[in-house]
């Protein structure tokens, strides 16, 4: 299978309309478009009954006592956890594609509606609804796709892991809710008949260089 998007090149820089947050002078960040990037996927297995697409992070600092601090930095050398961005199940067999900004358009405090998702499917529980569980003013069920908003103080460039997996069945059974470990739980155990992977990059730090940076 092979995976593409119109809006960034494997390895390069997600633009600022596609993250939930770009940076600002004043403030160091500033809510943004929040669009979902368009994606087109082709080479389909035969048999394949449906599809996945799952967004990680791999680049989360594993503490947040230095996170979003001034005057402090997160180093580049904090151990690093998954951030699930985008969980998107039960895509039908016949869509190829995703356009940009059909399943998000701009921030929705305490999370967008789901799990019923655009042209079928189901949204899963993206990790902003854990990052904004103590927030009055933001906590909720983050549902369908969420974009980058790294720590503006990260020295590590983080890397976005867009991932289609083809499946023999319609449906994704998964136990529990629709979380970013019970889905790749899920699809450890799945028919999955083949995938394919496209990687953006992005940083909130003006100090941090958006370099070529393939996953």
């Amino acid at each position: 299978m092979q995976l593409i998007s119109q809006s960034f090149q494997d390895g390069q820089a997600i633009p600022g309309e596609f993250a939930f947050a770009v940076p600002d002078a004043a403030s160091h960040v500033a809510l943004s478009s929040n669009r979902n990037p368009h994606l087109a996927w082709s080479g389909v297995p035969a048999g394949t009954q449906s599809f996945v697409i799952v967004c990680h992070d791999p680049d989360v600092p594993s503490r947040g006592d230095d996170v979003n601090q001034e005057g402090r930095e997160v180093p580049s050398s904090l151990p690093r956890v998954d951030f699930f961005h985008w969980l998107l199940l039960d895509i039908p067999a016949d869509v190829t594609h995703i356009a940009a900004g059909s399943h998000s358009d701009g921030v929705t405090p305490r999370g967008k509606a789901g799990p019923a998702a655009p042209a079928g499917g189901r949204h899963g529980l993206n990790d902003y609804t854990g990052w904004f569980a103590a927030d009055e003013q933001m906590k909720g069920d983050y549902h369908g796709y969420d974009g980058p908003c790294p720590p503006w103080n990260d020295t590590l460039l983080h890397h976005y892991v867009f991932t289609i997996y083809a499946l023999a069945t319609p449906t994704l059974a998964v136990a529990g809710p629709l979380t970013g470990a019970n889905v790749r739980a899920a699809l450890a155990s799945a028919q999955v008949l083949g995938q394919a992977s496209l990687t953006g990059v992005y940083s909130l730090n003006p100090s941090v260089s958006l370099q070529t940076s393939a996953q």
